[in-house]
């Protein structure tokens, strides 16, 4: 059995070091979170609501879909329901499950759980302080060619919108 130790822990997520049983390999740092949702909310067939997205990690705003981190042991559901009304504005009548995917297994648990909504009622932001998040609704064939060209680089709105566009639509 693999040792934990945890080396750092903050407000979302716990950086752990994995030590395998002697012999049997590296120690690995781990990320350890609790999952987050994103949400591709749809005011019509043809038109998806995306968000600019400043994120420090990259040190410039991201054209993204609405997402958020889970509180546990709030359900993922429920996440994307608080996610999407606090980000957008818009609250959903319908939330359908689309898809799970891990954000970057080599060095971190998260697992996305990805929902489309729709029926979405219109409604004010709830941003932290620190989230400086603008909505940018987005006809289908633009947000393809959005990711197609580059200016869409965030891995979750990518597998989402192609996810959907794959299989869903």
């Amino acid at each position: 059995m693999a040792a934990r130790t945890v080396l750092h822990r903050s407000r979302k997520f716990t950086l752990e070091r994995i030590e395998p049983p002697a012999g049997r390999g590296h120690a690995h740092d781990v990320v350890v979170h609790p999952g987050a949702a994103v949400i591709l909310p749809l005011l019509d067939a043809d038109t998806a609501v995306l968000t600019h997205n400043r994120r420090i990690a990259v040190g410039r705003e991201l054209l993204e879909l609405p997402a958020g981190t889970l509180e546990p042991p709030e359900p993922p559901i429920e996440c994307a329901r608080r996610e999407l009304a606090e980000e957008t504005g818009y609250r959903a009548g319908h939330l359908k499950p689309l898809c799970k995917f891990y954000s970057a297994p080599g060095f971190c648990n998260e697992l996305l759980h990805a929902f489309v909504a729709t029926e979405l009622t219109a409604g004010e932001q709830s941003l932290d302080e620190s989230e400086e998040i603008k909505i940018q609704p987005m006809k289908w064939p633009d947000a393809l060619a959005a990711i197609a060209d580059g200016r869409i680089v965030d891995a979750k709105t990518i597998a989402a919108i192609l996810y959907y566009d794959r299989f869903r639509r």
